[in-house]
Order: structure tokens, then C-alpha cells, then sequence
């Protein structure tokens, strides 16, 4: 674990193993309690809005889980700054800051589909250092923290075993604007669909992490992605032991919303197949579309 990317992180802001877990217990708790607001809402919601791009929903229950969130957070750790999904940045990111996502998944739980999560996440000068991942409708919380480990309701987690590509199954989604960009991850889907066992499509970034993390899923990769879908999820995976990427190739980037993460054995398959990839013509999505 001592050349983790979030070890290193956490040591760069001079966190202690005895504040690493204090905080853990603290993202863990705030996930749990931002789940459970979102549990009382599901169902019943009362208003559902548009961000103004294509799919980019905000409920009240996204609103609901935050200011709770926020709350608690403030009261716990008063020194530590807040990147939230709906309310922005109360602070700087130069420093250590709290990246939450209330609700990851609104399209699904607008629709009632029960795979959507609150995600709370500990970065350092945008690196990622522990965080926290609530399922609430399955009554799971998945955790981690470097030098503890990676957990799902307390019980140890780790990545799949998985060695052959062909062997997988992987996991994958499309951003917000598919319909404008050429680069929209549908070519990449087809591709990998057809060298994998298959290809799920979950809705919610950092489930699909926390299921990679669990060895449920052997890979996800992603575009177009925003920190708060990312800040717990990476740790949960390379604690797990899995790797964090950009893709096809490169190092991850919190900012630059492109991640592939996975078991070991099929890291270097993968960022083979993807780079490989050409993207499919835009015109003809844009028809379908219309």
C-alpha cells in the first residue's frame, strides 16, 4: 500500500493514521445520513428540474441530501473546505476540501430505478484521499482509507482477479453532452461489448467504482465526468487494489473527467483496445437523436 497515489496524498497534507480514520468515519457517516435523506424522498418527489443540458437533472432530494451534508460536515470538521454538486465551492481546492455528490444517479432515482448512491470524498489539492459511498436502497456503504483498507458494511473488499479481457465485465456510461460531441463513448461501447463477457451501462458513476472496487465489475472507464462523481470512488478502488487512469493512456486527473479503473490484470488490455477506438460520425447520433 506505501506507493498508493492517496497514501501519498494524505502524507502531503500531513494527516496522521489517527485523523486518516477519524475522517473515514466521518465521510462514512455523512454518506449513511445523505443516503437516508435521499430514501425519504424516494418515490415521493416533489420537484424535478433541468440544469439545462439534455438530461442533467437536480430534484429536491438532491438538494435535501446536500444541505444535510454541508451541515454536518461544517459541524465535524469546521477547517476543511466544501466542493459540493449543487451548491459550488465554499473555500479553495488548494488545500484539503470535501468533494460531495448527493445524489449520483437523479435520472435513475427520478425514474425510479433503484441505482443511485450519495458520495462523499476527501481531496487534497485535487487528489484524492479516502472517502465513502452510500447505496441506500440495497442498505450498503461501501469506505475506504489508505493504511486501513477499502470496506463494504465493514467487511474487507478487493478488486476481481480477472487476467484476460475476454474474460470481464465491465461498466461504462455517457456524459451529458453525447448528442453534440463526437467523442460521446458509444464506439468504445460497441468496441469493448464485443472482446468482454459484456458491457453494463449503471447510471451512476460512483457505484459502478464501488462495484469495480468490490470485484463485482472487473473495469469501468468513462468521459466527461465532474470531481464529485470520482473524489471517493478512486481511492475505493486503488486501496482495493486496483489501478486509476486517464484513457487510453496517461495518469488520472481529477479535473480532466476521463477515468478508466480496474483490476491489474486487464489494465494494460484495456488501454490497448480503447486506443484503438474510432469514434463513431456524430451526424448519425445527431439524426437519431432529433
Amino acid at each position: 500500500m506505501k506507493d498508493l497515489n492517496c497514501l501519498k496524498a494524505s502524507k502531503e497534507a500531513g494527516i496522521d493514521s489517527q485523523s486518516i480514520l477519524l475522517l473515514s468515519n466521518i465521510a462514512k457517516e455523512a454518506a449513511i445520513k445523505g443516503g437516508r435523506k435521499l430514501m425519504e424522498h424516494y418515490g415521493k418527489l416533489t420537484s424535478i428540474k433541468s440544469k439545462g443540458r439534455s438530461g442533467d437533472l437536480v430534484t429536491n432530494a438532491d438538494l435535501a441530501s446536500e444541505k444535510l451534508l454541508i451541515e454536518y460536515l461544517n459541524k465535524e470538521t469546521p477547517d476543511i473546505d466544501i466542493l459540493g454538486e449543487e451548491s459550488g465551492l465554499n473555500g479553495s481546492k488548494d488545500s484539503l476540501y470535501w468533494c460531495l455528490d448527493p445524489l449520483d444517479g437523479t435520472t435513475n432515482f427520478a425514474h425510479g430505478y433503484p441505482f443511485f448512491a450519495t458520495s462523499v470524498g476527501l481531496v487534497w489539492k485535487n487528489k484524492p484521499i479516502l472517502g465513502a459511498i452510500s447505496v441506500p436502497f440495497l442498505d450498503e456503504i461501501f469506505w475506504c482509507a489508505p493504511g486501513i483498507g477499502s470496506f463494504c458494511n465493514n467487511n474487507p473488499i478487493q478488486v476481481s482477479s480477472c487476467s484476460k479481457l475476454i474474460d470481464s465485465l465491465l461498466v461504462s456510461g455517457f456524459a451529458y453532452d453525447r448528442y453534440t460531441t463526437e467523442d460521446n463513448n458509444y464506439a468504445e461501447f460497441i468496441w469493448l461489448t464485443h472482446r468482454t463477457r459484456g458491457v453494463r451501462r449503471g447510471g451512476a458513476a460512483a457505484v459502478d467504482l464501488a462495484y469495480v472496487a468490490a470485484g463485482r465489475l472487473d473495469g469501468y472507464w468513462e468521459r466527461g465526468l465532474s470531481p464529485w462523481d470520482l473524489a471517493a470512488g478512486i481511492p475505493l478502488v486503488e486501496i482495493a487494489g486496483g489501478i486509476v487512469s486517464d484513457y487510453p493512456i496517461g495518469q488520472f486527473d481529477l479535473e480532466n473527467g476521463r477515468v478508466l479503473a480496474c483490476a491489474k490484470g486487464i489494465h494494460k488490455e484495456i488501454q490497448g483496445e480503447l486506443s484503438k477506438v474510432i469514434p463513431l460520425d456524430k451526424i448519425i447520433y445527431g439524426s437519431i437523436a432529433s
